[in-house]
């Protein structure tokens, strides 16, 4: 197995290995000497997901995903263009080749590898809980039993939440529909990762709601390549930068740069691979 060190320089030589010509040169199926050759890394990311992804006023993507995304493409020396995906299709995009690089708060399961490959290290991690009105006071999960929920559709905690814990899940498109949904009645809760739900809580407009059931299955966030490009050089080049961004405490700094409360995993990570020389 290779090194952390040695994948961090096989990152780096890859990431800066190619000269100006490489738009004239024929890259084949090497993802990175056409990213670098076209001049844009096209990253697939959601725009209703506050404040992780989302559309500015002015049309433009804004984020704490499209910050790393901006960082990553930086460092390639390209610029990053920004292409609205969803739960339900970032997948497909991504495999079909309508993007080079997906960073959607995706959670990193073993049915998702059988369709891309996510780089590791993770960059983020999340579990699912649900947001409840006030006047709902479960405590446990089992209380909540055969109740209808809202969801969006593809989140990876749809299933076990219908499965395990037997809850009934009503799935929409996307955010707003969820919570449109739930506020006229059709469901009880929104069920969501857990870090979302905390950023909701920290807006006076969800004042008369609550998050009073413990967090489910914690399960770490992973940008996606394309199968071919997992130890190639593009899914090398990326794996080292998020190593690189875990080192230096980027990923920390852009939580709170975003008004997220530093998470567990990124400071499990930063202290596990921050320089031991100071």
């Amino acid at each position: 197995m290779m090194s952390l060190k040695a994948l961090v320089l096989t990152a780096a030589l890859a990431a800066i290995g190619f000269s100006a010509s490489a738009q004239a040169q024929s890259c084949g199926d090497d993802t990175l000497c056409k990213v670098k050759a076209a001049g844009v890394l096209k990253i697939g990311t959601k725009d209703d997901y506050v404040p992780w992804s989302y559309r500015a006023p002015d049309g433009s993507f804004k984020g704490m995903e499209v910050d790393i995304g901006t960082k990553i493409a930086e460092t390639l020396g390209v610029k990053a263009e920004f292409v609205k995906v969803t739960s339900a299709n970032r997948f497909e995009f991504l495999a079909q080749g309508q993007i080079d690089l997906m960073i959607a708060s995706a959670s990193d399961t073993a049915e998702r590898r059988k369709v891309v490959s996510f780089v590791h290290p993770n960059y983020y991690s999340s579990g699912y809980t649900l947001l409840l009105p006030k006047a709902v006071t479960a405590t446990e999960w089992s209380q909540l039993s055969g109740q209808t929920v809202c969801a969006v559709q593809g989140a990876w905690y749809n299933k076990p939440a219908q499965e395990e814990l037997g809850l009934k899940v009503q799935a929409f498109a996307g955010t707003a529909e969820t919570e449109a949904a739930m506020t006229q009645g059709r469901c009880i809760a929104l069920l969501e990762d857990d870090n979302q739900i905390n950023v909701r809580l920290s807006n006076p407009k969800w004042a008369d709601y609550h998050k009073p059931l413990p967090s489910q299955a914690d399960t770490p966030w992973g940008m996606a390549v394309r199968q071919s490009d997992h130890a190639a050089p593009f899914g090398l080049a990326i794996a080292g930068m998020i190593a690189e961004m875990h080192r230096d405490g980027s990923l920390l700094e852009m939580e709170k740069a975003h008004g997220i409360a530093n998470s567990a995993f990124l400071i499990k990570m930063h202290e596990a691979l921050k320089d031991h020389i100071n």
